[in-house]
């Protein structure tokens, strides 16, 4: 099951919307064939493993990262294709959440004879697919929070400059998160003062698609991510606040999402079902403070990496604003997960702390 994952990890991020899947076909103690699932539309993890042992599939057991699929989408179903194979054995580390399988494709299985046993390395299977996971179930992307920051809480100086924070180690490992997450996020204040680029300058991986939050569009049509060609971008504006720019972006190849708001605010639940339907299942939330603080206060991320530097920039640009706790008890409480070093600076990761339950309940 160990390679099994490590093959599933090959296929990240091309595999999205899809999950990440690796399967690995045994006989006795010999591997007679392995696969992953590579994008949309290729082979299924379960029928590259089974093409790659030939005959030798028949009577092997199989070890895959998730529950066999039982519905025809771009391919054929998986859970038919193992039985037909001959298997005698399917381990798999977790079942799937897509409604359209859960469990059915365990059954489909047990019905034709073949011994399943499922949860080997459960966990490690769920956080390899944590963004598939939340999207197939709530429709809305895994939301992962990263910021630079100086020691005091400061994304950028007194004058907005913010180049550079954080130091060519945690710089590179930035390009990197790009490269394996489906979309990254800039406010409009961070897209007007910064005009970024948000490609992954990484030598393995892609570029993610750009989302751009903005109150209007007009200056939208000067930036460098439209005069680099606008394809994978996407400008998010409440309706009624594109200034007539929305069919210029279009022809530019941006994509434009107008949304319901109240008083020019788009609701953060509203803002990520949008991105979900665009097929998009983990968004990396790259500033600046307001729209970190929008999307913090809505309780819609999931993870925090902070990028801490040893500077203080004292009356700078606050990392999280637009919104306040009145006491440090009604403040949103988090959980490290990991501090660790990375050059000179430090990357501090945390999740929203689950709230106890009512004793009441």
């Amino acid at each position: 099951m160990r390679l099994a994952l490590r093959l599933a990890r090959k296929g990240i991020p091309r595999t999205s919307p899809n999950p990440a899947v690796g399967a690995v076909l045994v006989r006795g103690s010999r591997v007679v064939g392995a696969g992953y699932h590579r994008a949309p539309g290729m082979p299924h993890a379960e029928i590259e493993a089974i093409r790659a042992a030939g005959r030798a599939a028949r009577g092997a057991d199989l070890y895959v990262t998730l529950e066999p699929c039982v519905h025809t989408g771009r391919t054929g179903p998986c859970a038919e294709a193992i039985v037909r194979s001959g298997i005698r054995r399917v381990a798999a580390a977790m079942e799937d959440p897509n409604p359209l399988v859960r469990g059915r494709g365990f059954r489909v299985l047990a019905q034709a004879g073949i011994a399943v046993h499922v949860g080997i390395l459960e966990t490690e299977a769920r956080i390899l697919n944590e963004s598939f996971c939340r999207w197939v179930v709530t429709g809305r992307p895994f939301v992962t929070l990263k910021l630079a920051i100086s020691l005091d809480g400061q994304i950028a100086g007194a004058s907005g400059a913010s180049r550079w924070i954080t130091g060519e180690k945690a710089r590179a490992r930035v390009h990197r998160m790009r490269s394996t997450t489906d979309a990254v996020l800039v406010g409009g204040r961070t897209f007007r003062v910064d005009d970024p680029l948000l490609t992954a300058r990484s030598r393995r991986g892609r570029n993610p698609r750009r989302v751009v939050l903005a109150s209007d569009l007009a200056r939208a049509s000067r930036s460098r991510l439209l005069r680099a060609g606008g394809e994978d971008t996407i400008f998010v504006c409440p309706r009624g606040g594109d200034g007539g720019s929305a069919d210029r972006l279009r022809k530019a190849g941006a994509q434009v999402l107008l949304l319901p708001s109240r008083r020019g605010r788009i609701d953060a639940g509203v803002f990520l079902a949008a991105l979900g339907r665009e097929g998009i299942t983990s968004l990396l939330v790259e500033g600046g403070g307001e729209t970190a603080g929008w999307l913090a206060a809505a309780g819609a991320v999931d993870r925090y990496v902070f990028f801490v530097a040893p500077l203080l920039l004292g009356e700078g640009i606050r990392a999280v604003s637009g919104f306040s706790a009145v006491s440090p008890g009604r403040g949103k409480r988090l959980l490290f997960t990991s501090v660790r070093r990375m050059g000179e600076d430090l990357v501090v990761t945390a999740e929203p702390a689950r709230q106890p339950a009512n004793p009441g309940d």
